[in-house]
């Protein structure tokens, strides 16, 4: 069977991304990350963005190349180096640590609905997560509350999770409770 690759590539020590699809239609894509890291997705997932901000669209999207608050988007995202060094609140470099992956200083569009600002709350689950053979991943759950932005009043919550990759600066954020996403990345593999 023959394949095509589709290969988005950046500056040198950016994100690199790859698809290998099929000739024919099969039900997994790869997708290629830096470092050697590689996902098998479904093939219906598709890949928007840049070498250091990458989409993963899963479901139902209204601008699946709108940024990272872009609401109404089932869909994760793979952050790299870039993206990391203003990815926490106030635009400090990201730090499982210290809170969320949240590049603002003031309050966002829900990602369910635009008529909300989101909060995020105190991480409700912290540990380690394996993606792939032997690399550890900071893992986060952090609860968010969809909020009125004229009383503050709660509409609805969701959980951003969180997997973060120090050593080859890999964020993954899910907003979404994607099925299946954590699979994905427990069975994730690496390049030599």
């Amino acid at each position: 069977m023959k394949k095509r690759t589709i290969t988005l590539a950046a500056v040198a020590g950016t994100l690199v991304l790859a698809a290998q699809l099929p000739a024919s239609a099969t039900s997994a894509t790869l997708l290629r990350l830096r470092g050697g890291l590689t996902l098998e997705i479904p093939a219906s997932w598709r890949v928007y963005g840049t070498a250091d901000q990458v989409r993963v669209v899963t479901g139902a999207c209204a601008r699946p190349n709108g940024g990272y608050f872009q609401p109404r988007c089932d869909s994760f995202w793979i952050m790299g180096p870039k993206a990391l060094k203003r990815g926490g609140e106030g635009f400090r470099r990201y730090d499982p640590t210290q809170g969320p992956y949240y590049p603002a200083s003031d309050v966002q569009r829900c990602p369910t609905n635009p008529k909300y600002g989101h909060v995020l709350g105190k991480a409700i689950v912290v540990s380690y997560r394996n993606i792939g053979v032997a690399h550890r991943a900071h893992y986060r759950v952090w609860p968010g509350r969809c909020v009125s932005y004229s009383d503050g009043g709660q509409k609805s919550t969701f959980n951003q999770r969180e997997w973060y990759l120090p050593k080859t600066k890999v964020l993954v954020i899910d907003q979404w409770a994607t099925p299946g996403l954590a699979g994905i990345l427990k069975n994730a593999t690496w390049a030599n």
